[in-house]
């Protein structure tokens, strides 16, 4: 009898060990079969997560018994008219403003080298000669690659139509939806649907409040570096709203491009930078983002500063942009099921 069991148990571990070398060394297949199935699934992923940070804004509207139809028609206008207006307007603008801060960024290494008297060595002309690299390859890339570009920006275009078009099918039956997911989760556990409830309330939250911190960001360093005199004032302020995107280190990074082409260009446009700089932080920080997050999304920054490197690292920028949202979904989960405390819904 205790042989039978022993061999029934040798029989499961083989076998067990047999289809773990078989996934190995079909390992070429299974990633590309999961590569086809996400490109099939992001679309439809990326069209509910606009329709999921779209929706309180779509309530607001109905609220004031605007029709659900025309609601949707109206955000969608007004997202297509700022990214066209982005095409048209800021990126040619941004794409010298690029070339002049490449420019200004050389000239600093240089003079901080002669002034300074300082040997950069190698490392100072593989800094330029990587910036004349990219110049140059983004020429040869517009010139050489026009098919491969056109392809690349077809296939963007479809699958950003594909996005936008299911995230208004999305919207419209979003709250068929959440009723749907609401009494599934009653009948199967009260205790689940509130934890549901509870992290749709904190990851709402924190998708508005980034939203808004965008646009703040972008206005706030765009008038900053212009009333400074900064030439590359609407740059810097369009790469602020984007550092949002990496927690604390992108504003940082921004803020120390804004002074380094500021002392290229004088020691008192450097320092009147800096000065700007440390206000802006300082509003920033102690102002703008308590009063528009409120007392919602409370991560230590510690933590949140490790889950965009850790994010980083496994993932690349993706790991970064969604490690703030992981980690409110950790923190969430963890003060519900240990601490027992509830997340303030403003709904």
């Amino acid at each position: 009898m205790i042989k039978n069991k022993l061999d029934f148990k040798l029989i499961n571990v083989a076998l067990i060990a047999i289809i773990c070398f078989f996934i190995y060394q079909l390992n070429a297949l299974w990633l590309g079969i999961f590569g086809k199935v996400l490109k099939i699934i992001l679309p439809l992923f990326t069209g509910f997560v606009i329709a999921y940070a779209l929706h309180p804004i779509l309530q607001f509207l109905t609220k004031y018994k605007i029709p659900k139809g025309l609601g949707i028609a109206l955000i969608m206008i007004i997202i297509v008219s700022i990214v066209i207006m982005i095409a048209i307007l800021l990126i040619p603008l941004l794409s010298n403003q690029i070339l002049s801060l490449i420019d200004l960024l050389i000239v600093f290494i240089k003079d901080l080298s002669i002034n300074l008297n300082i040997d950069f060595g190698s490392f100072g002309d593989t800094i330029m000669n990587t910036f004349n690299q990219i110049i140059t390859n983004v020429g040869r890339y517009v010139s050489s690659g026009a098919v491969k570009t056109i392809n690349a920006s077809i296939s963007v275009i479809t699958n950003t139509l594909i996005a936008l078009a299911s995230s208004v099918y999305m919207l419209l039956d979003m709250d068929r939806i959440k009723e749907a997911v609401k009494k599934c989760l009653i009948n199967k556990s009260k205790k689940i649907y509130n934890y549901v409830k509870t992290l749709d309330c904190e990851l709402k939250s924190y998708i508005r409040g980034f939203l808004i911190l965008i646009y703040i960001s972008f206005f706030e360093y765009t008038i900053l570096y212009y009333i400074i005199g900064h030439p590359n004032a609407l740059l810097l302020g369009f790469l602020s709203g984007l550092s949002n995107f990496i927690p604390y280190f992108g504003g940082i990074l921004v803020q120390i491009i804004g002074i380094i082409t500021g002392f290229t260009i004088s020691p008192r446009l450097g320092l009147t930078v800096l000065i700007a700089t440390l206000i802006g932080s300082f509003i920033d920080s102690y102002f703008i983002n308590p009063l528009v997050y409120g007392k919602s999304n409370q991560i230590h920054p510690l933590i949140a500063m490790t889950a965009a490197f850790s994010g980083g690292i496994l993932f690349g920028f993706i790991g970064i942009v969604v490690a703030v949202p992981l980690s409110i979904v950790l923190v969430t989960t963890y003060k519900f099921f240990i601490k027992n405390k509830k997340g303030e819904c403003n709904k």
